[in-house]
Formats: C-alpha cells, structure tokens, sequence
C-alpha cells in the first residue's frame, strides 16, 4: 500500500496529533494518495494561509484544531475545531489561520 501511509494503517490515531505546528510556516502531510483522490493534514502557524486558487476537483475540509477564515467564491466565513466545509471544483477559494489552525482535506478526483 504504497500510497497509504503505512504508520496510519489499522490504528486507531488522532488527528491533532498526527502534525505539530512550525512557526511561520504551513506544514502539509499526505496520508492517502491514490487515483481517485487524496487526504492531506495541514497545519498553519496563526497568520499563514493560502493565497486564492481553485482546483478542478471537489474538496471536503474538516477543521481538526483552532479558527481560520475561508473565502469561497468572494464570500469569507470563519472555521472552527470540529466543523467541516465542502469546497466545490473550480471555486475560487483561499484561507487565512486567524489562529494555529490544523485541517484535514480530503481531494476527491473521481
């Protein structure tokens, strides 16, 4: 299973824990990478963020830790620990930690 991550398979883990925060910096760690998509856990040091893009697939966020604003299509909404957010495909959209904020992004390609 070369595109799962093979310390995750089976175990029961928590999310929070599975990437630490970096000062100044995004930090991004595949879990799963396959045709059909991937997931990704993101960390963001408070103040980081992603400069608006799209991409041409649907994408579902799920908000592991702390707070940050998601602009989708011009229209910014905060995010918190525990709420999920669905990014449609070719939206533009960015984001802003307006704390350390960790998600999980899962990219569906098919």
């Amino acid at each position: 299973m070369a595109d799962v991550q093979e310390s995750i398979i089976g175990r029961a883990l928590e999310l929070k824990g599975l990437i630490a925060y970096q000062d100044g910096a995004v930090v991004s760690k595949t879990l799963v990478d396959r045709g059909i998509g991937t997931i990704t856990l993101f960390s963001f040091d408070a103040g980081q963020g992603l400069s608006e893009h799209t991409a041409p697939f649907d994408a579902f966020v799920q908000v592991v830790d702390g707070e940050a604003e998601v602009t989708l299509s011009g229209v910014a909404s905060p995010v918190r620990a525990g709420e999920i957010l669905i990014m449609p495909a070719h939206q533009p959209h960015s984001l802003k930690a307006r704390e350390r904020f960790k998600m999980l992004l899962v990219m569906i390609r098919a």
